[in-house]
């Protein structure tokens, strides 16, 4: 059996709405959108932790949730948080690129393929960015299209925004939300 702690959490930043973080005992495992609900996390973690019980517990996330609200409060520019990432080889491979993009930069989906020498995978790698279970953490927020246009984000277009600004990246296009321009 593994034990999932999680915790409900709200900020400014994300319009005091509820967001979910969970963690294992090897770190942090997934943290929701405010557009997700408790029926999501409960979904992912069965899903990729069968053995797994859901224990509600502030306590034993404090770490984490220290560190994601400084980060939201714009006061931490990086984490030093375990993560336990659960997902296929090429998704793990590109979630491993996506937390090599310094804060307050951005890349496109071309860059992270041809990054991870995959140059003709540029939708997939929008389908791996859009499956991170552990946003913010992993920064798929700082992957735009390569017109700098907003694109397809899982967590609303309003929260990428949100969080590109927080870090001072504002070279980016408003306008337009082509789900596949990449």
């Amino acid at each position: 059996m593994t034990l999932v702690y999680w915790t409900k959490v709200q900020h400014a930043l994300l319009q005091n709405q509820s967001i979910y973080v969970a963690a294992t005992e090897q770190g942090v495992c997934r943290i929701t959108w405010p557009s997700e609900s408790w029926e999501t996390l409960v979904s992912w973690v069965h899903r990729h932790i069968p053995d797994a019980t859901l224990v509600e517990s502030e306590q034993q996330l404090a770490p984490y949730l220290k560190q994601l609200t400084e980060y939201l409060d714009g006061e931490r520019s990086q984490f030093s948080l375990p993560i336990d990432l659960r997902g296929t080889p090429f998704q793990m491979e590109i979630w491993k690129a996506l937390q090599q993009i310094p804060y307050g930069e951005t890349r496109s989906y071309s860059d992270i393929a041809a990054h991870v020498g995959r140059a003709a995978a540029v939708r997939a790698v929008g389908t791996a960015n859009g499956a991170n279970p552990v946003p913010m953490l992993v920064p798929c927020h700082r992957v735009i299209g390569k017109n700098k246009n907003l694109t397809g984000f899982r967590g609303g277009l309003h929260f990428k925004e949100a969080l590109l600004t927080l870090e001072g990246y504002h070279e980016y296009n408003r306008k337009g939300h082509a789900r596949f321009e990449f």
